[in-house]
This record gives structure tokens, C-alpha cells and sequence, in this order.
């Protein structure tokens, strides 16, 4: 069984799309639109086949969670993974370059990984990780 995909509400349809295309290459279809209830959506697909379903529609209230200084029970992250640390640093500079806040990291993580935490354009919580070899005795 695999994970098929995971979708967000947005209120900034085509800004989102353009940030998970741009900086994470997924690939979106062609925009859907219902024109009854003014449903918008595109669904990106990326590399390893997981997709992100972007959806809009006028009358969906704000979300409430704060994914910055406090978290609530709930989905709270997308992560996304790369082959190497250095991958991991270049794709934080390039969004740091670009306005995106680095939340955390890139730093070493007490399991094994290798990642940065930040938001996308509507906050939502991203990392972008790998998996290091911890040196002997480090275990």
C-alpha cells in the first residue's frame, strides 16, 4: 500500500502551486475547476510518485494552528527527501535566498537524519531531510 496523496486547503491556489513546483519540482496537472461550487484544484506529482492535491474554494475558514510558535494534535509537516546533506544545505540556501524562513536546522538530528525545517507561502511546516551515517560511537 502506498500513501496516494495528502492535500492542503489554500486560499493562494496558483502562488502555492508555483512554490511546490518551482522549489520542489513537482509536476501539477491541469487546474481543475467546479464552477457550481467553486472548487479549484491541482494535484502536483512528484519524483517518488507521492502527490500534493492544492485545493481552493471561497468559503473554507482559516486554519487555526499556529505551525510556528504553537502546535496542536494534527497533521503539522510535509517532509520532503533528498539524497545527500549537501542537497539538503543548497536547498535551504536557495529558499532562504528566496524569502522563505529557515525555521530550524540544517542540523543533525538525534535519529539519524539530516534536515532543515521551514513554511511554504501559507505556513504550512516543511522539512527537507536525509539520512545520515552516524559516526562510530555516536550511537
Amino acid at each position: 500500500m502506498t500513501l496516494e496523496h495528502v492535500a492542503i486547503w489554500t486560499n493562494q491556489l496558483e502562488e502555492l502551486k508555483t512554490y511546490y513546483q518551482t522549489y520542489f519540482n513537482g509536476v501539477p496537472n491541469d487546474k481543475y475547476t467546479n464552477a457550481t461550487s467553486q472548487f479549484q484544484s491541482y494535484f502536483l506529482t512528484f519524483k517518488s510518485g507521492a502527490r500534493l492535491e492544492l485545493m481552493s474554494k471561497p468559503d473554507v475558514p482559516v486554519n487555526r494552528n499556529d505551525t510556528i510558535h504553537q502546535q496542536y494534535l494534527g497533521i503539522i509537516h510535509l517532509a520532503f527527501g533528498v539524497n545527500t546533506m549537501e542537497e539538503v544545505d543548497l536547498k535551504a540556501k536557495e529558499l532562504a535566498a528566496a524569502g522563505y524562513p529557515i525555521l530550524r536546522g540544517p542540523r543533525r538530528t538525534g535519529d539519524g537524519y539530516y534536515e532543515f525545517e521551514t513554511l511554504d507561502p501559507d505556513n504550512n511546516r516543511l522539512e527537507v531531510t536525509t539520512k545520515y551515517i552516524m559516526p562510530d560511537g555516536l550511537k
